[in-house]
């Protein structure tokens, strides 16, 4: 390994410097590499692009030397169609990142899954007395087992949830009923009592949950979305609604923030959460970072390099 410094150009929205040079430079100092971290490095003189989709560089024409560009972002349909877009490029997959999202959805699973609203917001002071099935009698369904997905459903699992999960290409995991292909996505929609969606937005998945898919959910679903606006139609989902579900939990949007005359915001039916289901928190994320760049000065496979032709 060389020990000269490599360049680390840092590609993020100029505030996000004060959180992200401390955590770098510490994870390189741990990793054992000597990084020249900087926001102005020459094009041609960078051997890494330290990256965020909304930072400044969209053309990476320049950019000659370049041995990888490092995402700091978990979703890469921003770049991924990049056509000057030469060097390999890495998503973010980090211990954060799981461990948030895991939390959301298990925390939101559970919330429906008892009827915690109904004692929440009860200004009739009822006394609601009828205790949920238990967890074994539930169906979760997930769509997507990538990383977010499969840890989501491993958490699920742990709570006895009857927990299916669909993908585009088969997968195993042990407790979960996996499905895939087109059939698949049927099936797995018709037990949702649940619905989690975990995939990536790409032109297959963009307007998944259009009005045809959402009539195959059972009455009273739920559905919960942390994972890309685009996923559903959104005026087909404000008409299931009216219509057979129960209830919509959206932490992402294809407009962002939410507008505030979006009828999202008044729907008695749908809670908005402000894109906060998983975020990239630096003191996690910067070790990965660190890692892909030691593994690009060993000579050894980047960790989760993007497949562009699948846009994930």
């Amino acid at each position: 390994m060389s020990t000269s410094p490599v360049k680390a150009l840092f590609a993020a929205k100029p505030e996000r410097w004060t959180a992200w040079e401390a955590p770098l430079r510490r994870a390189f100092d741990e990793a054992g590499l000597t990084v020249d971290l900087s926001r102005d490095h020459a094009p041609d003189q960078t051997d890494y692009i330290v990256y965020a989709p909304n930072g400044p560089v969209a053309d990476f024409t320049p950019f000659t030397r370049a041995k990888a560009v490092l995402s700091l972002w978990a979703g890469v349909e921003g770049i991924v169609g990049n056509p000057t877009l030469t060097q390999p490029l890495a998503r973010m997959v980090d211990e954060g990142l799981r461990q948030g999202m895991v939390e959301w959805v298990t925390g939101h699973v559970l919330r429906h899954h008892l009827g915690m609203d109904a004692h929440i917001v009860n200004p009739d002071r009822t006394w609601i007395n009828e205790p949920p099935p238990l967890a074994q009698s539930r169906t979760v369904t997930i769509l997507g087992l990538g990383e977010l997905g499969a840890a989501c459903a491993e958490a699920l699992v742990a709570l006895r949830f009857n927990v299916f999960g669909w993908s585009r290409s088969p997968k195993a995991h042990p407790g979960i009923t996996c499905l895939s292909g087109a059939g698949g996505l049927d099936q797995a929609l018709a037990q949702a009592e649940i619905l989690v969606l975990l995939l990536p937005l790409t032109p297959a998945t963009d307007t998944l949950l259009d009005a045809a898919r959402l009539a195959r959910l059972p009455n009273g679903a739920t559905i919960l979305n942390p994972g890309r606006g685009a996923l559903i139609d959104d005026d087909a989902l404000l008409a299931a609604l009216d219509r057979n579900i129960a209830h919509a939990t959206l932490d992402v949007f294809r407009t962002e923030p939410l507008p505030q005359d979006h009828p999202f915001w008044a729907h008695p039916r749908v809670t908005v959460t402000p894109h906060i289901a998983s975020e990239t928190r630096p003191a996690t994320a910067s070790r990965v970072i660190a890692e892909n760049i030691r593994r690009g000065e060993a000579g050894e496979p980047f960790l989760h390099l993007v497949d562009r032709s699948a846009g994930y």
